[in-house]
């Protein structure tokens, strides 16, 4: 039996003063971090809504309601911790990861392995499962002027064989 899925989210939080900037679970350097009930890391985020997009499960709002107090401030690598147990709930494993951050600032492409490794480590696969590519929007619109960050996550799922 060949049964795959693939999943696909998207997340964009607004930039603020005054609060850590938390990407793919990993603290990047920045004089702004991201406006969100959590901690606000939109490629996590992201990466949930692909993997339950791909699981036909809903999206991470549905699991963890920005009115609930629960997870106010709230770790995202537990939302993360959380995908990896309902994949193998549901027996279902990553293929690939494939993520496109997009922020003028700040330039992430030093990041791009603590960011790769973490995300690997929280869902137990290995980094060459998965990309994370960076990119500006040229400085247009919301992203351009450093008012937001967008994360745009591809999940490809496949189903456990039976051994």
């Amino acid at each position: 039996m060949f049964n795959m899925r693939i999943g696909l989210g998207v997340d964009i939080h607004r930039t603020v003063k005054g609060k850590k900037l938390v990407l793919a679970g990993v603290h990047i350097p920045s004089d702004f971090g991201l406006e969100a009930h959590s901690d606000g890391d939109v490629i996590i985020h992201s990466l949930c809504d692909a993997i339950l997009g791909a699981l036909a499960k809903g999206n991470i709002g549905e699991f963890y309601p920005n009115d609930d107090d629960k997870y106010l401030n709230y770790d995202s690598r537990l939302f993360l911790k959380d995908m990896r147990n309902l994949l193998i709930f549901e027996e279902y494993e990553i293929e690939n990861i494939d993520i496109c951050v997009i922020c003028e600032k700040p330039r992430l492409k030093d990041y791009l392995a603590e960011m790769i490794k973490s995300l690997a480590s929280l869902l137990k696969i290995s980094i060459d499962r998965i990309c994370i590519k960076p990119g500006t929007n040229e400085g247009l619109g919301e992203i351009g002027r450093c008012e937001a960050i967008e994360a745009r996550s591809i999940v490809l799922l496949k189903k456990v064989e039976e051994k």
